[in-house]
């Protein structure tokens, strides 16, 4: 599939430039960004199958290298670029089940590595880097359960370790890192969307609440920016005992205003054919 970049020196200049496609066709793959080069790894073939293909568009030249494979096929896998290193965190097998392994590929040496791996095995997870550790939240389990789990990890000493867990377990969250605060929004809980928005202190410790996303929406994608915070679009339930019923798709974004503390919204939402209700 082709592969597009947005250039955004103004606005006005808005467009996308079409780069070579990929090698191979794929889903729930893991992209990552490293040293001008953009790195594709794993996910899921046409036949459901996690992959253990590897592949990097050299972004000056516009062009592919297949590198080399993954030790451990997988999709739907967490990724953290540090330094020249890219770490590779769960994932689903291909049993569907999640994975503790981690695996980490060195840019100069050109090879992969194992570490340490999770205390528990997880898909879904969200990961940010702060100061060199890695902090893997959240996940699902082998019962499909969500997980409040928060690990640190340290490249140094190859070790994980356990910090207090989120007020909320999820997993596919959005997990933003603004100064010494990790900010978790969304996910889902099996089938339910999470509305829970909370924050990590990472000097004391101490996770806090904020004012949870108004609307239920399964799907939505959440952003951030210095002051604002941005829940959009997704599939809503038309109500809490109908839940098997038609979804809606939604075009509705909410904002929480950081230094206020509220959201602001506005919304349409749209049914299968596409009609406005």
């Amino acid at each position: 599939m082709p592969v597009s970049i947005m250039e955004a020196n103004s606005v006005k200049s808005f467009h996308w430039e079409v780069f070579p496609s990929m090698h191979n066709c794929r889903v729930y793959c893991t992209p990552v960004y490293l040293d001008g080069h953009l790195f594709v790894m794993g996910g899921c073939s046409d036949t459901g199958l996690p992959l253990d293909m590897v592949e990097m568009l050299d972004m000056a030249s516009q062009k592919w290298t297949i590198l080399p494979p993954l030790p451990t096929s997988r999709a739907g896998a967490a990724a953290i670029s540090l330094g020249k290193q890219i770490f590779l965190i769960g994932g689903m097998n291909s049993e569907q089940s999640p994975l503790a392994s981690v695996e980490c590929y060195n840019m100069d040496e050109g090879k992969w590595e194992k570490k340490a791996a999770l205390t528990q095995p997880s898909m879904g997870i969200s990961a940010v880097e702060k100061e060199g550790k890695i902090y893997a939240l959240g996940g699902m389990g082998f019962d499909t359960s969500p997980q409040a789990l928060v690990r640190m990890y340290e490249p140094a000493k190859d070790q994980w370790q356990t910090l207090p867990s989120m007020p909320t377990p999820r997993y596919g969250a959005s997990t933003f890192l603004r100064g010494n605060k990790i900010y978790v929004l969304g996910g889902r809980q099996g089938k339910l969307p999470v509305t829970a928005f909370e924050g990590f202190d990472l000097e004391v410790k101490s996770w806090t609440r904020y004012p949870c996303i108004p609307s239920r929406r399964a799907f939505a994608s959440c952003a951030m920016t210095e002051k604002f915070f941005f829940s959009l679009g997704g599939l809503q339930q038309p109500g809490p005992h109908n839940f098997y019923s038609r979804p809606h798709f939604v075009n509705t974004v909410e904002v929480f205003d950081s230094e206020q503390g509220y959201y602001s919204e506005k919304h349409i939402i749209f049914t299968f054919n596409g009609r406005a209700k």
